[in-house]
């Protein structure tokens, strides 16, 4: 399946588009509210579908797979229906991979080609986040646009460093992809729903084969 963005008009570097997904339609460019653990901080819910001057709202709101994974966690959301369920918000979804977030855990965290291990800022206790276990979050949760798991490079950094890091982000997504593909299947906004199902097939955007050039 196709990425669903179309290109509604454009003039010179500037574009308008539009993002289709099950759960409506995404114009852009967007404004994205970040939800970090299910809500918009300080931004009641009919706020944030009466935005803006023409009042159609937030079309879109973010989700952070790190901090829903340890609270309440991805299986209860799950459960739950998903996170569209949990927060009541019948508009698009996107979830980052927790990359971010687990980098930023300076202290806390190692990087190897498995994944990251770390230890919560909550309690101390030990995980390991790799790029099927980031899929695995993501589709518990039902996000409409998923996020491949990546390594955020440090800065300054030399350009050896920058391109290690490249190419092991670049064969993340491709675990990240592999993943996804064969476990779509598992997200519960509806059991068995074609359209749902084919609607995931956004992860990563077109991805190709996401292989790094040759030096």
């Amino acid at each position: 399946m196709d990425f669903p963005f179309d290109v509604q008009a454009q003039t010179g570097p500037a574009r308008l588009g539009r993002i289709t997904t099950a759960h409506g339609d995404v114009e852009t460019p967007a404004f994205m509210p970040v939800g970090t653990a299910g809500s918009v901080k300080a931004v009641p819910q009919d706020v944030l579908e009466d935005l803006g001057s023409n009042h159609l709202g937030a079309q879109i709101i973010l989700g952070n797979t790190y901090h829903l994974y340890l609270r309440p966690g991805h299986e209860l959301i799950r459960q739950l229906g998903g996170l569209h369920k949990f927060m009541s918000w019948d508009r698009a979804l996107l979830t980052d991979s927790g990359g971010f977030q687990v980098f930023s855990l300076s202290e806390l965290r190692k990087v190897s080609e498995e994944g990251v291990s770390f230890r919560s800022h909550l309690d101390g206790t030990s995980h390991l986040f790799t790029p099927e276990r980031s899929m695995e979050i993501q589709i518990a949760l039902g996000a409409d646009i998923v996020m491949a798991f990546d390594e955020c490079t440090e800065h300054p950094a030399e350009k050896e460093r920058a391109r290690q890091s490249m190419e092991m982000t670049l064969r993340w997504a491709r675990r990240s992809k592999e993943y996804f593909e064969g476990h779509k299947h598992e997200c519960p906004w509806s059991s068995g729903d074609r359209e749902i199902q084919e609607s995931g097939d956004r992860v990563i955007g077109r991805s190709g084969d996401l292989k790094p050039k040759s030096r």
